[in-house]
């Protein structure tokens, strides 16, 4: 999709669209406590399709570009999680090696695999994701706490490297590990809001640069980041996470979640395929 030759009533869709996804991964945010990046790729992933985003790189700009979201959008959250004092500190900057180390893992490999393995990938960890909301029971639990630092630094760079894969925030995946070794949900949520900048800033500009020279990047990229999608998508974002919020303390909980994974596992079905057939 070439700057000098797009149409400009299309070029306006196309903002529509991004400001929309935004729109609903805000919500998202806010009702469920999962990060905007579970939404956002997929839903970049089909406006890029609907705009005729080349296959090679449309999944690796969906995922570059929620990324580079979630470094602003997870600033906002982990100032707001460490005022109120529920952030595990010296867990977080223990994590930030590892975690780093897997990152830059993610980005190799997203460099080398195509856009056909890379929407694979998140179809298969997102049909997980979902069968864990559904499913899961908040008295699960695999241990008393976290394992050693050997554990430790495992469990990061693993987060890391999924996460980045993904092109989402580290919430997802570590809500789920610090809750099942004994952690309570909202230090699990606190803790894991940290992660996202850990984990975003590095993959941002690791797929900025892997995706510097590639053809068939829609208008307004650098490398594999669109940064049109950018500003559209995070005042979006920041406006509606606390609308979300709101809605959640109002609406049954249990029954939003298993309403959420249920979109989640439609999405990743269809995901998976439109790749595979």
């Amino acid at each position: 999709m070439d700057i000098a030759s797009i149409d400009f009533s299309i070029l306006f869709v196309f903002v529509g669209a991004l400001a929309a996804a935004g729109i609903l991964a805000g919500l998202v945010a806010g009702l469920f406590g999962v990060g905007g990046g579970i939404v956002i790729v997929p839903v970049l992933y089909y406006v890029f399709t609907a705009f005729d985003v080349p296959e090679e790189v449309r999944m690796h700009v969906a995922v570059g570009t929620s990324l580079a979201t979630i470094v602003v959008t997870s600033i906002r959250s982990v100032r707001s999680h460490l005022q109120s004092g529920a952030v595990d500190v010296p867990l977080l900057k223990s994590w930030i090696l590892p975690i780093t180390a897997g990152v830059v893992a993610g980005t190799a490999v997203a460099d080398i695999i195509d856009g056909t393995a890379l929407t694979l990938v998140f179809g298969s960890i997102a049909l997980l994701v979902a069968a864990n909301m559904a499913f899961a029971k908040s008295s699960w639990q695999l241990a008393a706490d976290l394992p050693g630092r050997p554990g430790r630094d495992a469990i990061g760079a693993t987060i890391g490297f999924l996460s980045t894969l993904m092109g989402i925030g580290g919430g997802t995946f570590g809500n789920t590990v610090m809750t099942l070794c004994g952690r309570t949900i909202h230090q699990a949520v606190a803790t894991s809001a940290g992660l996202g900048l850990i984990i975003a800033v590095p993959g941002a500009l690791g797929f900025i640069i892997s995706g510097w020279d590639e053809a068939g990047t829609p208008p307004g990229s650098v490398g594999y980041v669109n940064f049109i999608a950018f500003a559209c998508i995070v005042p979006a974002t920041i406006l509606m996470a606390p609308v979300g919020a709101r809605l959640a303390h109002r609406l049954p909980q249990k029954t939003l979640k298993r309403g959420f994974a249920l979109f989640l596992a439609i999405v990743a079905i269809r995901m998976l395929y439109g790749v595979l057939t």
